[in-house]
């Protein structure tokens, strides 16, 4: 959901100046005002007061509220902080949603993986009791398959077993994950406030390839942005920020 959909429920771009502060504050449960969904009749309440910390991060991690957060934070002020604030939110949400599931995936596929070796061994104490004299065939295509049956399982495991994410979906400055990603004439590709912060802090040139350069000139980088999510989709590790 972007700014259009935003603020046709009633969620002006002033929301985010107030949510900035309020993200300073503490306040995260009044970072953004109501909002209704007219076509399901579900009516997400955003403004007032928040039982617990669980209901705001379930929030976050339920609904589409998280990316329209960030879609609204980028619009009123990419220097600032909020983006990442509520990018480490979903992330953290994300992350611990994946962890759960990864563990019950897990512990799906040993139980299965057991189911399968235990009725191989029956197979093969059977072939050896049938196949009298042919005892080393036996024990030979048993080996094999065994072996086979655990390639597979390594295979489907992998998804789930951390492994480094891809250089082109990382900042060239930070070497995390983009989020917001930019890109300069120059082809290099950078998260959006690390690139801004660069400008004011060190001066308006590309730190890679020196070339001068100003924020006028970066250009939201769509193609990279959803490569990045459909990584993230499926390698839900990634959301891991520690």
């Amino acid at each position: 959901m972007g700014l259009v959909e935003l603020e046709r429920f009633g969620l002006f771009t002033d929301v985010g100046l107030l949510g900035q502060s309020r993200f300073r504050e503490g306040w995260y449960d009044k970072v953004l005002g109501k909002a209704e969904d007219g076509n399901t009749g579900f009516t997400v309440w955003l403004g007032g007061e928040r039982s617990s910390e669980r209901k705001r991060r379930a929030n976050i991690l339920h609904s589409d509220w998280g990316a329209a957060a960030l879609d609204l934070g980028r619009g009123e002020n990419p220097k600032s902080y909020i983006v990442e604030e509520i990018w480490q939110e979903l992330a953290k949400a994300k992350y611990r949603e994946w962890e759960q599931a990864s563990t019950e995936r897990s512990w799906e596929l040993q139980t299965l993986k057991e189911a399968c070796e235990a009725a191989l061994e029956q197979k093969y104490f059977l072939d050896q009791s049938e196949l009298e004299g042919f005892v080393d065939e036996a024990e030979i295509a048993h080996r094999k398959q065994l072996k086979s049956l655990r390639s597979v399982f390594e295979k489907v495991a992998e998804a789930d077993s951390p492994s480094e994410v891809p250089d082109y979906l990382c900042c060239k400055i930070t070497l995390d994950i983009l989020r917001d990603p930019v890109i300069t004439p120059s082809g290099v590709t950078y998260e959006r406030a690390v690139i801004l912060d660069h400008f004011n802090k060190v001066g308006n040139f590309d730190p890679i390839t020196r070339e001068l350069l100003d924020e006028s000139q970066l250009i939201p980088n769509l193609a990279i942005k959803e490569a990045v999510q459909s990584f993230l989709d499926k390698h839900g590790w990634a959301y891991n920020t520690e």
